[in-house]
């Protein structure tokens, strides 16, 4: 009888405690730096000769991500301290260790083209193309990121004197009224684009939403496990996510003030414009997305989103239960059937236990519902609330959230050293590390299963 071993593969975490002499050369086998190396580079033949290894340097940037050296100066201790490690990164013997300054000068060159998003949008792509990526249902979710930023001082009170008067009670005469409406009209178009409401970035693109998110660093709010508010100085970081290979497709930063919901729109169009090779079917997202344009834009793409329902004190109509599927006379709740796409309904069924009700014989309730999706987007999705294959989808968003995980524990991404606009820098090469070291796991393990 013949014995077939099955060759054991390799885990994200498993290839990340390798020695670096080993994965070193598994992970950057997969990067081409030559967009990085184009933007760092000295453009004009005048001036000083360049002495710097600007492609070990930018290793040596990445290696700092992989290893969770905290800090530049933590890095520059460790290429002085260590000869192998020196070497790892690229440098030679002839090479000095560049000073905290080079690393800067490189960091705000690197910060001011778009190489690492070009990066990480090619390798997204190339795991598409071999196979590593299915796309089919993606979550969005955002994780708050504390910044190395100095704390804004408090605002001491304003004197009695400064403050506004209190304003007239009761309604304004039609002149005043009509006065007070253009006002609030004309604040409201002069508002930034992410104060106005979500509906407005439908008709803009990518580009000239992602130019309008601000990026500095400014106090946020959630509530914990316990339902506590929790207060952070610094930004979000907001990831659109493959459920099945748990790659990155789309990912962006913003100040930590921004509701979550405000970065769904970008991320669904950065999504639909830089990789139109990618046709998700389904968008899962928590209750803090639960907004009709979110919904809209979703279909524009082409997929369906499943979203958990947000009441915001909207109360609940008696004939209808917390799903809004329809209620019997008996108070039990029909059963969703199928979704008929033609005419962009869902079906409703009566409930089992209408076989034994008394109410049977005189067909006193109604056999089938059908409710029309776009009556309310935000109540009726595809497929319906409370149904089994609803929360077999829904349960796949956890992906977003290990995702997050990973990010923070594994690459650096709760230790955002650059202040201000510069943080930016710090996501960026957080995202594509993790990348870098998903697309090496996956071809390692192809390499093996084929040899196997």
């Amino acid at each position: 009888m013949l014995s077939i071993r099955q060759e054991s593969l390799f885990s994200l975490e498993e290839i990340l405690e390798m020695s670096p002499r080993e994965s070193y050369p598994i992970f950057f086998d997969q990067l081409d730096i030559s967009p990085l190396l184009r933007a760092v580079s000295k453009k004009a033949l005048l001036g000083a000769p360049t002495r710097l290894n600007y492609s070990a340097m930018i290793y040596s940037l990445f290696i700092r991500v992989i290893e969770r050296i905290p800090t530049i100066k933590d890095l520059r201790k460790r290429l002085k301290n260590s000869l192998e490690f020196r070497f790892d990164c690229g440098f030679t013997m002839a090479d000095s260790v560049p000073s905290e300054a080079s690393y800067t000068r490189i960091i705000q060159k690197i910060h001011a083209s778009s190489a690492l998003v070009n990066i990480q949008n090619e390798m997204v792509s190339q795991a598409f193309q071999e196979g590593f990526i299915e796309g089919d249902v993606v979550a969005i979710d955002a994780t708050h990121i504390e910044a190395r930023d100095r704390l804004p001082k408090k605002k001491k009170d304003v004197e009695a004197q400064d403050k506004p008067s209190p304003k007239k009670r009761g309604r304004k005469p039609k002149a005043e009224r009509e006065k007070w409406l253009k006002e609030q009209q004309e604040l409201e178009e002069n508002r930034p684009l992410f104060e106005k409401k979500i509906e407005t970035q439908l008709p803009l693109d990518f580009k000239t939403i992602e130019q309008q998110i601000p990026q500095v660093p400014h106090w946020g709010i959630k509530k914990n496990s316990e339902g506590k508010n929790v207060f952070w100085f610094g930004f979000k970081g907001h990831l659109l996510v493959d459920c099945k290979s748990q790659y990155i497709l789309s990912s962006l930063l913003s100040s930590g003030n921004v509701h979550d919901s405000k970065l769904a729109i970008p991320l669904f169009k950065a999504l639909n414009e830089l990789h139109p090779e990618l046709k998700p079917s389904f968008i899962l997202a928590d209750a803090g997305y639960d907004y009709t344009p979110i919904y809209q834009q979703a279909k524009a793409i082409g997929a369906r989103a499943l979203i958990d329902y947000n009441p915001r004190n909207e109360q609940l109509p008696e004939s209808k239960d917390k799903y809004f599927r329809p209620k019997c006379q008996e108070g039990h709740s029909y059963r969703y059937d199928s979704y008929d796409a033609q005419y962009d309904t869902l079906k409703y069924t009566q409930p089992k236990e209408c076989n034994e009700c008394p109410l049977k014989e005189n067909n006193q309730c109604q056999k089938v519902f059908k409710v029309k999706v776009s009556s309310d987007p935000r109540k009726y999705i595809v497929p319906a609330r409370g149904s089994a294959s609803y929360f077999d989808l829904y349960k796949q968003r956890t992906a977003v959230e290990r995702v997050n995980a990973y990010l923070k524990e594994y690459f650096q991404l709760k230790n955002i050293r650059h202040r201000g606009h510069l943080a930016k820098v710090d996501f960026e090469f957080s995202i594509l590390a993790y990348t870098l070291c998903k697309l090496a796991v996956d071809r390692l393990n192809k390499s093996k299963k084929i040899a196997a």
